[in-house]
């Protein structure tokens, strides 16, 4: 598949050389607290990373999960994902490093993921389910024209404890891809 772009950014196939940038994120207590699963050390990352790109090259893949860069940078400073939900319709999710924040990644990443998917793949519906907490994720889907549908209660088990998400979604007519 060829690279995704943004304002800014690259979304590309991950390879198996990002493992030092993807435990930077998923091994990082202050990113993993917004998703869906606890910190990982090097090795379950070097499993999940070697998991995601044998993914990524299967002839019916089942998701697309991209490494998110910098344009002017090939370095791996996050990562994005749609995965299905249905007919026509899949999950985003996104992660960024920590020490890029409040750049403006998330946004352009997701943007980038949402074109494709109301582009290329010609879903219908996108959804996102997000910790009531992540004022800063909830922003993005806000900020990206999504709709609030409503409360998951204990939605995700992470950190020892159940965790509700906000539901929110986007249909393709609603989408503005500029």
């Amino acid at each position: 598949m060829d690279p995704l772009t943004g304002d800014g950014v690259k979304l590309r196939e991950f390879v198996l050389d990002d493992l030092d940038a993807y435990l930077a994120i998923v091994g990082d207590d202050r990113v993993t607290n917004w998703l869906s699963f606890d910190s990982r050390d090097r090795a379950a990352a070097a499993t999940t990373l070697t998991a995601i790109v044998e993914r990524s090259q299967q002839p019916e893949r089942p998701d697309y999960l991209l490494a998110v860069t910098r344009l002017d940078d090939d370095r791996m400073i996050g990562f994005a994902r749609l995965g299905p939900t249905g007919v026509r319709a899949a999950h985003l999710g996104y992660a960024i490093a920590a020490d890029h924040w409040g750049q403006g990644y998330a946004t352009e990443a997701a943007r980038a993921m949402l074109k494709f998917a109301f582009g290329p793949l010609e879903l219908h519906r996108v959804s996102a389910a997000i910790g009531p907490d992540n004022l800063a994720s909830i922003a993005v889907v806000k900020r990206l024209g999504f709709s609030y549908e409503g409360r998951i209660r204990h939605h995700v088990f992470t950190n020892g404890d159940w965790r509700d998400s906000l539901l929110y979604s986007l249909l393709a007519t609603e989408f503005a891809a500029g």
